[in-house]
């Protein structure tokens, strides 16, 4: 696809600094309220195998010393030609290589054990993952609790994989190491950092 062609479809980032503060106020809060739904505050448009919410997490959180990976339903040509574009993206062949990974079917997702999950001197040098899926909400048989849940929060994703939330408990036992996740259906996003616990 042409530059040109690209940058079309780039309206809502006319204001680069605006747009870019707005998409991290959401991951932000999503990330401080875990479980809970937020909506992407710009109509970006989908890019390919890309949804919405994904292509603005990456506008803010993807540059070109952000390895990245993605799974095989992620990789149309204009998805890597929009990344390529914008995000001056560093594609990694391993995920355990990744500091952000793109999940486009996240019921094929590859076992949370094989992302970065950092390290004992540097936890922050994990993978956050975005998986794409077609319904996310707070009505749904996992229970949240952890720092950012007053109380218990409920949460639901569709399609994952049969142990996916299995794999969520394990990986929260690893804190302070461990993967971060983005869930994303359309421009609603919802996130599940390392630090919550779950109950299935």
């Amino acid at each position: 696809m042409a530059l040109e062609s690209l940058s079309t479809l780039d309206a809502d980032f006319a204001d680069p600094v605006l747009a870019t503060q707005a998409v991290f106020r959401t991951a932000l809060a999503a990330l401080a309220e875990p479980g809970t739904v937020h909506v992407l505050p710009l109509h970006v448009p989908a890019i390919g195998a890309l949804a919405p919410g994904t292509v603005g997490l990456c506008r803010v959180l993807v540059d070109g010393d952000t390895p990245l990976w993605l799974d095989d339903a992620a990789e149309s040509e204009r998805a890597l030609s929009y990344l390529s574009f914008h995000c001056g993206m560093r594609r990694m062949a391993n995920p355990a290589s990744a500091a952000f990974a793109i999940v486009a079917d996240a019921a094929a997702c590859p076992p949370l054990s094989s992302f970065a999950i950092g390290t004992a001197e540097y936890p922050d040098r994990s993978t956050t993952i975005v998986l794409q899926v077609s319904e996310i909400g707070t009505a749904g048989a996992v229970r949240l609790s952890g720092p950012g849940v007053e109380h218990t929060r409920r949460f639901a994703a569709a399609p994952l994989s049969p142990d996916f939330w299995r794999q969520a408990q394990a990986n929260h036992a690893l804190y302070p190491l461990g993967v971060d996740i983005f869930f994303v259906a359309g421009r609603r996003l919802a996130a599940l950092p390392r630090s919550t616990r779950l109950e299935v």
